[in-house]
């Protein structure tokens, strides 16, 4: 053990800096299902501790890059790498407390026990404005406190160990007190999810100030008994989720747009609640619940260009865990029965990891892997329909040969059904857009419809035997570019066959390009083409994702 005489620090290093921060980072790891079991507000997304674990992974690997040893460059990649990897509620308000953190020891070779404070009460602030209506009994209220105790602590000592067991001790004690500030969390049984992963962390600083730095688990189990006691989202209802999708983006922002952080937040508040707004001198970080991401998105877009979409169906994620939870628990079918049935549940077809990736954020519950080359049955639609706890499923093949097995799966499955006759996955995003919840079956139907006549839809793919097609002489081997569905040029490179094929698909009207690159485009190239369109059409917004889907180097929609 440790004495305390050889415990005493003035101050520490840039380096004892990043191991406190590596070790936080290994404490919160060691204990992330621990808290996404607690997760419970300000709705029930059940993943608190994966997106503060994610965020500080993505401090910790901008962290990794810096080999300088000073202490506010150390911060500064730290909150860097927090910004621009920061998930969630809790991800975003854990990347201001290090922002505000990194702000106050930019200048600083080294940290003392008084600026160690001062930075946490920075981070706090920062935190604070951030969020457009700050919650008492969360991650905002433990870190104040915490602040606020080495704000005294500082008083009485400038050790930076003992500072920094007391901001710990702290933390705790106000993490106790969040179930009397929030009505939710002394109802279920709980502590703040956010604040415990907040502790966890401090754990760690604490820790490495000590000399022990914590060994990470990273894939920390539970029993299925530890789990059922735990998780909280059980006591809670799925249809009392008011803003059902959770939307989290960043805007590039254009510098020759007016941009007024006040403003718009409060123009973004409009769309939705839990709204966390970051704003840097050339990125606007974006957290919302919203019931209508679409207009979220639209919204952002005008002050710039939308990256790192994620939208994430919280209802869908509820009923799942409520389900989840009632399985391992041993109910018998009738209790499952019981669970909350959604109104709608949507299947839709795709292939490629990162096209599946693409349609579940856009609020489809249900991916069958096929398309072209590997059309799924009739009773794979059937029993992906049936995995669903739903009153009315809605199906997207995304493959005009799967639009006929969709319909006799909606005929078969006893279930009201409906088939959007969607054609490709562009028209597939489309109609996922375009669906409300809040609507009847009918109405989401003609929205679909009307938003999938809307789009243009274009692939690249190859040849597989010579054929002369019109005024094409086509060869084995040769990239074709089709336009819904019609082949209408061929060529030798991928690219150049994208290039040509999209001159065709464009007018004067287009908006917008979104493009899926397959599996067989490296990400190099992919980042070259889009380079190249760029170039070429200034005026578009061009979007550039990974579907990973086989046999099309390219997919893309046109609006």
């Amino acid at each position: 053990m440790i004495q305390e005489k050889f415990m005493r620090k003035n101050e520490i290093s840039g380096e004892e800096l990043s191991q406190m921060f590596f070790a936080g980072a290994a404490s919160l790891s060691n204990h992330a299902s621990k808290v996404d079991a607690l997760n419970v507000f300000p709705v029930p997304d059940g993943d608190t501790g994966t997106n503060m674990n994610l965020t500080m992974t993505s401090g910790i690997s901008e962290l990794k890059k810096q080999s300088s040893h000073h202490a506010g460059k150390v911060s500064q990649s730290l909150a860097k790498g927090l910004l621009m990897g920061a998930r969630g509620n809790s991800g975003v308000i854990l990347s201001q407390l290090f922002r505000g953190f990194s702000k106050a020891v930019a200048e600083d070779e080294s940290v003392t026990a008084e600026k160690l404070a001062l930075a946490l009460s920075q981070g706090v602030t920062m935190a604070y404005e951030a969020v457009m209506k700050p919650v008492e009994g969360t991650i905002l209220t433990v870190a104040k406190d915490a602040a606020v105790g080495a704000m005294q602590a500082v008083r009485q000592t400038n050790d930076i160990v003992q500072v920094m067991k007391i901001v710990l001790d702290t933390a705790e004690q106000s993490l106790a007190r969040t179930p009397e500030l929030l009505p939710i969390l002394k109802e279920v049984g709980v502590v703040d999810s956010g604040g415990q992963g907040l502790v966890y962390i401090y754990t760690g600083f604490y820790q490495a100030l000590l000399g022990n730095m914590p060994e990470t688990s990273p894939h920390e189990t539970m029993t299925p008994e530890q789990f059922q006691e735990d998780r909280a989202q059980i006591h809670l209802k799925t249809e009392d989720i008011e803003f059902g999708y959770c939307t989290e983006f960043i805007v590039k922002r254009n510098m020759a747009i007016p941009f007024h952080q006040g403003s718009f937040r409060e123009k973004m508040s409009q769309f939705g609640d839990s709204l966390l707004v970051v704003a840097d001198d050339e990125w606007v970080k974006i957290h919302i619940h919203s019931e209508h991401p679409g207009e979220v998105l639209n919204f952002g877009q005008k002050f710039g260009e939308l990256i790192g979409i994620k939208i994430e169906n919280m209802r869908d994620q509820h009923a799942h865990i409520v389900s989840e939870d009632l399985d391992k628990a041993g109910n018998s079918a009738e209790e499952l029965s019981e669970s909350p049935i959604l109104p709608f549940g949507i299947v839709a077809v795709g292939m490629g990891d990162g096209i599946s990736d693409i349609l579940k954020s856009l609020g489809a519950n249900q991916i069958v892997e096929g398309g072209q080359s590997m059309n799924p049955s009739t009773e794979d639609l059937i029993q992906a329909a049936q995995q669903l706890q739903a009153e009315h499923i809605i199906f997207l093949p995304n493959n005009k040969n799967i639009i006929l097995a969709a319909e006799q799966a909606g005929k078969i499955l006893g279930t009201p059904a409906t088939v959007i006759p969607t054609r490709s996955i562009p028209q597939g995003m489309a109609a996922l857009l375009a669906f409300q919840l809040e609507e009847s079956a009918e109405t989401n139907k003609q929205l679909m419809i009307d938003a999938i006549s809307a789009v243009k839809s274009g692939q690249v793919t190859y040849a597989v035997r010579d054929t002369k097609l019109e005024q094409l002489d086509i060869r084995e081997g040769d990239f074709l570019g089709l336009f819904e569905g019609e082949i209408i040029v061929s060529g030798q490179a991928a690219m150049e066959v994208g290039k040509e094929l999209l001159s065709r698909m464009i007018d004067e009207n287009t908006e917008i390009i979104t493009i899926l690159y397959g599996e067989g485009i490296t990400e190099t190239e992919s980042e070259e083409f889009l380079n190249e369109l760029q170039e070429a059409y200034p005026e578009i917004e061009i979007e550039l994702h990974r579907g990973g889907q086989p046999l099309y180097a390219f997919i893309f929609s046109v609006e």
